[in-house]
Formats: structure tokens, sequence, C-alpha cells
């Protein structure tokens, strides 16, 4: 696979090509997932979930980040490395260059913030200063306080037009994509077509530019036992770990996953 760049996702938004991302913390994984094909490998704080064990991504630090980064890069043949910013590591503008600087330097392509029109300013400064940003609106996991949980965001029509008014604020700020988690189909397609750059969906139908899963929901792993409605497990068609991870790529290429079943509606 060649160097996958934002130059790259944009060319596949404009034709219509999906694009595949899978998260990914480690050296074999990354170079695993960029042979099967994935283009965006995100080194997403879910690790505090699914590596270190903890209930929610909160008791993540920027460190863990920084350290998980690194072995990506390592490990990684081609993708592009998007990386988390963990919880309150936008706190403040001073906090937010420092962070993304950090892990920046530790190998990612590109950062990756949750919040809604409250981060334009960071947005912007972090584009003036050679930055790519995505930005992580729906349900963003580290807000589950706010939320009372983990729900879908987006419903009803005041809901609804709150969520792609951020999602253009955003762009219009110098956002380079968007990620939209636990989304009605409508409204993220909505969204994926009002937008010049590309959406990437988890749980938001089938309709945005690209579709992304953690890792260990794919390979059919859960501490807890409990599979998120938009989770399709691909080992259960495959032999191995390499054509499962194989297997999630061509299903988004081809439009055949997320299906009907894995969607949420208005």
């Amino acid at each position: 696979m060649s160097n996958i760049t934002l130059t790259t996702l944009l060319a596949h938004k404009r034709s219509g090509e999906k694009i595949t991302m899978l998260t990914c913390y480690d050296a074999t994984f990354a170079a695993t997932a960029a042979d099967a094909g994935i283009e965006v490998l995100l080194v997403g704080d879910s690790l505090g979930m699914v590596l270190q064990g903890h209930d929610s991504t909160l008791p993540v630090s920027v460190e863990d980040m920084a350290y998980h980064t690194a072995a990506v890069k390592r490990g990684n043949k081609g993708a592009l490395v998007l990386s988390d910013l963990p919880f309150m590591a936008t706190a403040t503008l001073e906090q937010t260059y420092a962070n993304c600087a950090t892990l920046m330097r530790a190998g990612a392509h590109m950062v990756k913030l949750e919040g809604g029109a409250w981060l334009t300013e960071a947005v912007t400064g972090l584009a003036e200063r050679g930055i790519p940003s995505c930005v992580h609106l729906g349900l963003t996991p580290q807000s589950v306080n706010v939320f009372g949980g983990y729900k879908v965001q987006g419903r009803g029509d005041e809901q609804a037009e709150k969520l792609k008014a951020e999602a253009l604020a955003l762009e219009q700020a110098g956002a380079a994509m968007l990620l939209l988690e636990c989304v009605p189909s409508p409204l993220a397609r909505e969204i994926s077509q009002a937008a010049t750059i590309p959406v990437i969906g988890i749980g938001a139908g089938p309709d945005t530019d690209g579709q992304v899963l953690v890792l260990h929901d794919m390979l059919g792993l859960s501490l807890s036992g409990r599979t998120p409605k938009f989770v399709r497990n691909f080992m259960q068609d495959a032999n191995s770990i390499n054509q499962a991870i194989e297997n999630y790529a061509q299903a988004v290429k081809q439009g055949n996953f997320p299906a009907s079943e894995h969607e949420f509606s208005a």
C-alpha cells in the first residue's frame, strides 16, 4: 500500500470510494492492519478499556497515547496514523497545542479531538500550526457522565440541527475530518453530503465516507461480554485475524458494512 495521506482521503471522498479505519495500539497490529488494506489507524483512547481494563476512557493520559502512537508508528506500513487527545487534554488552548505536539512527535499524522463547536478556536489554531485535526461528534465517550451513559445523539429535529451546524462550523474552522459516533443514519447522511471533508462513521449508518470499529470489537473480543449494536464480528467467517481484518476492509469498500441491523433511527 502506498502512503495514505489527507490528499488520498479527500480523493476517496470525491470519488465515492469508502475509507477504511480501525483502532490500533501496537506495532504488530499496525503492520497487520496496513497489510490488510486499512487506510487509517486510529490510536484510540479506547485503549483505556480494551487494553488497560478501565470502565471508561477517562483514566487515559497523554503519556499513554504517546506511548501507543509511537508503537503503532514503528509497525505501520503506509497507513495514516490518527491519534486521540484523551480526557481534559484540550482544556485550554495552551494544553491543546502542547499535547498535540507530543502526539505528532510520537508519530501521529493527525490528531482527534472530542467535542463540539467550542473547539473551533483550537481547530483553527491547529490548522494554522500545521496539525490536521479530526473532530469526534455525536456520542463522545469522554462526556459519558454528561450524557448519562452511552446513548445515541442527534435524535429529534432540534438535536439534529445543532449537531449538523456544529459539524459544518468545525469544517469551516479548519477541521480535516469528522467522526460521527452513534448518530441516526439520516442525520449522518445529511452531514456527509453537506461536508466537503471526509466524514467517518461508527454506528452512523452506511452513508458516511468511511467506517471505523474498535479492533477488539470486530474480532469478537469483549471484557464486558456486551457487543454494541453497530459492531459485526468479522472473526466468525475468518480463519485468521489477518483474514478478519481483510474481510472488514473489503466489506467497507464494497458497501456491505454496516448493514441495516447496525443502524440507529432518527
